[in-house]
């Protein structure tokens, strides 16, 4: 997987080298960077907090321990066009009460607002121990299958250059390509800590 992600992004390279020349003359976000040049990507973040397991749905009243950890960009610009650039990330939930736990992967990309706030969307896939039965318990999220896709929104506010606390909304489910896809949305906030 590293590997088909370094070739990709090597062979695309020149093409966003290109696309940054030509809007040179946007401004720069607030957080300088360095310039597009790749280098490989490396834990760059950790993410540790709680979440309300999906407050709508049959599984309300439990609560998750949440962690999550991000790689550095693949590469960065110095102005508008380093949004598209995302970072690599890897995550779990342990659900307290022993209703649907994950782990998850994918990709997610962050929006500087202002030097302290930003925001963030992340899209990729999950795996689960939840229900996934035709006819559903009805205590339990009736997931269909596993893996799901899974999609993420966060807002963040940065303390300094180390520390953040971040609010997110993330949704998983099987689009439709299962015979049950009740999907599972948890709320939650999580204290990030950068490298």
């Amino acid at each position: 997987m590293r590997f088909l992600a370094i070739l990709t992004l090597s062979a695309t390279g020149p093409l966003l080298a290109a696309a940054t020349a030509l809007a040179a003359d946007v401004a720069a976000p607030a957080y300088p960077r360095e310039s597009a040049v790749y280098a490989p990507p490396l834990l760059s973040e950790m993410r540790l907090g709680f979440s309300a397991q999906d407050p709508s749905g049959p599984e309300k009243g439990s609560y998750n321990f949440t962690g999550e950890v991000l790689t550095s960009k693949f590469w960065r610009t110095n102005d508008w066009t380093d949004f598209f650039i995302p970072r690599f990330h890897a995550g779990g939930s342990v659900n307290f009460r022993g209703d649907t736990s994950f782990a998850y992967a994918g990709l997610t990309w962050t929006l500087d607002i202002t030097p302290k706030f930003f925001v963030e969307g992340s899209f990729g896939g999950a795996v689960h121990n939840g229900d996934t039965s035709a006819t559903g318990r009805p205590d339990h999220n009736a997931l269909g299958c596993s893996p799901l896709f899974r999609e993420s929104a966060s807002v963040g506010l940065r303390f300094d250059e180390r520390w953040s606390l971040i609010g997110t909304v993330e949704h998983m489910s099987n689009a439709g390509l299962c015979s049950q896809n009740r999907g599972l949305t948890n709320i939650g906030v999580r204290l990030g800590y950068s490298f």
